[in-house]
């Protein structure tokens, strides 16, 4: 199982076509369908909870989210996008679901967590509005779209010269294939079988290129790992399977 390098030449990209929407819609439908149980901590979405504290301590140290304006893409129900919120950040969440955009707004009237939510494509919002914030949050996305460079290329769009653009995606080799779908899909049952393509998984090189060539620079790269035994999650070395990927757009 290899996938090779996303090449498509620029005239095809979504980012060269805001209104084209990045997106498949058998992956739209799948997660609309579970909307309902984004805020449910013991549903299909529990990873997604227990892993939120890991990523938001980890996006706050580096960027410090008090006083920030943010966007976050493909915020599904909100989880993360909340989370940014009760720290400070203004937050604006986008998403193509308008069903869990819907369950998103209720839990944010229901918590009184300030966030506005906006059913938008990443291109379209990055050709709206260029340079507007301080920080752009991209998490467990990337694996669900047909052309992750253009994803990429319209965060670091959005983001104004310094700000920080932070991704979290999965590896592509044998080990993130048995552990994040046969282990989490089949054996563990942590989620929904069929909820992740391997074809789809990003190398680390792969996403480093493709920020690159959005104009990013890395500022640091680290893994999640599960331990089965203890059922804890943790920020380690380990990239061989989830990781996650902090960058800056390069200065004007």
């Amino acid at each position: 199982m290899t996938l090779q390098p996303q090449t498509l030449p620029a005239a095809d990209t979504a980012s060269q076509h805001p209104s084209r929407r990045n997106a498949d819609p058998k992956e739209i439908d799948k997660f609309s369908e579970l909307a309902h149980r984004w805020w449910d901590p013991q549903s299909e979405f529990k990873p997604l909870h227990e892993l939120n504290p890991l990523r938001l301590g980890w996006i706050d140290g580096i960027a410090g989210l008090a006083g920030k304006r943010v966007v976050d893409v493909g915020c599904g129900g909100g989880i993360l996008s909340e989370s940014m919120a009760r720290l400070g950040a203004t937050v604006r969440g986008i998403d193509l679901s308008s069903k869990a955009l819907k369950v998103a707004d209720l839990h944010s009237l229901e918590s009184g967590v300030a966030v506005t939510y906006e059913e938008i494509a990443a291109e379209a919002l990055a050709a709206r509005e260029p340079a507007s914030v301080d920080v752009v949050t991209c998490m467990e996305m990337l694996e669900h779209v047909p052309d992750p460079a253009s994803i990429v290329q319209a965060c670091a769009t959005l983001v104004r010269p310094g700000g920080h653009v932070f991704f979290s995606t999965i590896n592509r080799n044998l080990k993130a294939y048995l552990l994040a779908i046969v282990g989490a899909e089949y054996v563990l049952n942590m989620l929904p079988r069929g909820t992740h393509d391997y074809e789809k998984f990003i190398a680390p090189s792969e996403l480093a290129r493709f920020a690159r060539q959005a104009g990013l620079d890395l500022v640091e790269m680290r893994g999640m790992t599960y331990n089965p035994l203890s059922q804890i999650y943790s920020l380690s070395r380990d990239t061989d399977v989830n990781y996650l990927m902090a960058f800056r757009r390069v200065a004007a």
